[in-house]
């Protein structure tokens, strides 16, 4: 399996290269070069007006999707904890205990199938995302207890390895979408191993899910192990 962070890098070639002058009277002049295809600049000229014009709108383009994102139309959701719009941003937010269709490997011999989980923390950004699990329905604080979530591909600290799962999110994806779309993708892959070799729950979490698939059973909270952090020691 490899890492979601690795899905996220991208190539750039470069094509322009400008260089601004300024005399003493705080005037400016913008020189402006194409690069060869060695990345060498080439052709120096005076900044041209079809070149301003260019570079004025891709930066309103780029501008205007950093201002939707991680925005919503309406109020914003009473499960959203905290919400970071810089860089590849922060969100945490919780779900209450519900029920899920889960996918598991063959090997594990764990049929897939509906089953209730518990009430949930998440937290992700952009290209990764982290989870663990709530001791009740209630909203979280910043002195909530959490707990290690009781699945597998999950390491210690809370951290998910998705494998393979092809993660995308545009620059102005809205918060709503952003949350239900970390939730489908984290529910549509399949568990497969543990990590770290450890447990995250208290007991066989292989027979833990042999016996919650397909049943009408609330999950049994006195198997979540607590995780030694608080809600306002995972914020940042």
């Amino acid at each position: 399996m490899k890492n979601i962070t690795d899905l996220f890098s991208q190539s750039y070639m470069p094509f322009k290269a400008l260089l601004f002058y300024q005399n003493e009277k705080d005037d400016l002049y913008v020189e402006s070069y194409d690069m060869d295809a060695l990345g060498r600049p080439i052709n120096a000229h005076p900044l041209s007006q079809r070149e301003s014009n260019a570079l004025s709108e891709s930066m309103k383009s780029k501008q205007e999707n950093a201002d939707g994102f991680l925005c919503t139309a309406g109020l914003i959701p009473d499960r959203v904890l905290y919400i970071d719009r810089s860089g590849d941003g922060i969100v945490i937010w919780y779900t209450p205990e519900m029920k899920r269709h889960l996918i598991f490997k063959s090997d594990l011999g764990i049929s897939d199938g509906e089953a209730h989980v518990p009430p949930l923390l998440w937290k992700a950004s952009k290209n990764s995302l982290s989870l663990w699990a709530l001791a009740n329905n209630d909203r979280p604080n910043l002195e909530t207890t959490l707990y290690q979530a009781p699945f597998f591909n999950i390491y210690s600290d809370g951290r998910i390895c998705m494998g393979n799962v092809d993660i995308k999110f545009c620059l102005n994806v809205d918060l709503d979408f952003f949350m239900l779309h970390w939730e489908k993708l984290y529910f549509g892959s399949a568990f497969s191993h543990l990590l770290q070799g450890v447990s995250p729950v208290k007991g066989n979490i292989i027979q833990l899910w042999q016996e919650q698939i397909n049943t009408e059973n609330p999950f049994p909270l006195r198997q979540l192990k607590k995780f030694p952090k608080l809600l306002k020691d995972i914020i940042r």
